[in-house]
């Protein structure tokens, strides 16, 4: 993994535990129940961002150098993971 992005990453994830403890703030003090759910899908977009991130990674090193490496197992390896994720995320 690249080190600026880890670094992104790490933010953005110190960022999620901060705001997840809000939200149980939230509920413990019996907030109004859309604003939670506001909350949790700001959360959740969030996530997805760090996800976006992580893919952008996975593709700018993992999958460039299975694509560019002569062997034809590893680069159908890293393609049917990519594809999975997105079976995955549709279902």
């Amino acid at each position: 993994m690249k080190t600026i992005v880890k670094k992104q990453l790490l933010n953005r994830m110190s960022y999620l535990k901060g705001h997840l403890d809000g939200v149980r703030r939230m509920i413990e003090k019996d907030v109004y129940c859309i604003e939670v759910i506001n909350q949790n899908l700001a959360i959740r977009a969030a996530l997805d961002k760090v996800n976006e991130l992580i893919l952008k990674n996975h593709l700018d090193t993992c999958v460039t150098t299975a694509i560019k490496n002569n062997n034809e197992k590893t680069r159908r390896r890293v393609i049917k993971e990519i594809l999975a994720i997105f079976k995955t995320k549709s279902n």
